[in-house]
């Protein structure tokens, strides 16, 4: 009997944590968001200290591209803003006491998604011009009429005006 050889070990199919923990593209992005997470569930847990812990699902956190101690927040409403601007020296103490040293918190509001909505054109046949209005094909009938027969302008006007229709 004949057995169909056995898969080489380098092309069997990975899991796709393998292709997220390599070094040479996704690990960083995985390590990333992984620290993300971490800071969303302290972040948590230290408004849960604070009796806000309700606010959690509504604040987007991380760190300042140009410094990991200080600490970006967005929220949703000016009135969250304003309610964690209250507590920030609380808030900065908590998550010290929780292992996230942070010397400073910036709260911003999140710009509000706009009410109108962008929507594709359904027939793009629509967009398409159907030739020349009266107006422009007299005013290139009037300036095929100046030119010399047999220039090359002259020539370009006339296929031109036999091309588009009315």
């Amino acid at each position: 009997m004949n057995f169909a050889p056995k898969p080489s070990r380098k092309h069997t199919a990975h899991d796709w944590m393998d292709y997220l923990r390599e070094s040479n593209g996704l690990g960083k992005v995985l390590a990333k968001t992984e620290d993300l997470v971490k800071l969303k569930v302290s972040i948590g847990a230290a408004l849960n200290k604070l009796d806000l812990g309700h606010l959690t699902p509504k604040i987007e956190a991380g760190w300042r591209s140009d410094s990991q101690n200080e600490l970006f927040l967005l929220v949703s409403s000016a009135s969250i803003a304003t309610r964690l601007q209250q507590i920030l020296p609380s808030l900065i103490n908590e998550l010290a006491k929780l292992g996230i040293p942070c010397r400073a918190i910036k709260v911003k509001v999140k710009p509000a998604p706009p009410p109108w909505e962008v929507k594709p054109r359904l027939d793009p046949q629509l967009d398409k011009p159907k030739g020349l209005n009266e107006a422009a094909r007299k005013s290139w009938e009037a300036l095929l009429e100046k030119l010399e027969p047999g220039s090359s302008l002259r020539s370009s006007i006339e296929k031109l005006l036999k091309n588009k229709p009315r």
